[in-house]
């Protein structure tokens, strides 16, 4: 029987094209992790480390190694939109 606590999870055009580029460019080990991570939002939107994005309603933000994993989370719906897949630099939260 199906887990009807759990969210459904979407992948935006420009989350899409973030994996893409990492696909290719990361080695194997950490694109696995992160695409793992990413695939368990579904199961727990707000795992242990979760942080919310001041200003936004919906957004939380995960570290995944030197990544960071953007997202919204809409309880009402069940769903969680990847919404950017960034590579965590000196200026990432920098004004």
């Amino acid at each position: 029987m199906p887990d009807l606590s759990a969210y459904r999870s979407e992948v935006s055009p420009a989350a899409e094209r973030d994996i893409q580029k990492l696909l290719y460019r990361i080695p194997r080990q950490d694109f696995d992790r992160l695409a793992n991570a990413i695939d368990k939002l579904a199961e727990d939107p707000r795992p242990h480390g979760v942080r919310k994005i001041e200003g936004a309603d919906t957004a939380y933000r995960i570290r995944v190694g030197s990544y960071r994993v953007v997202y919204d989370v809409y309880d009402s719906k069940k769903l969680v939109v990847i919404l950017q897949v960034l590579r965590r630099s000196e200026t990432t939260y920098k004004s």
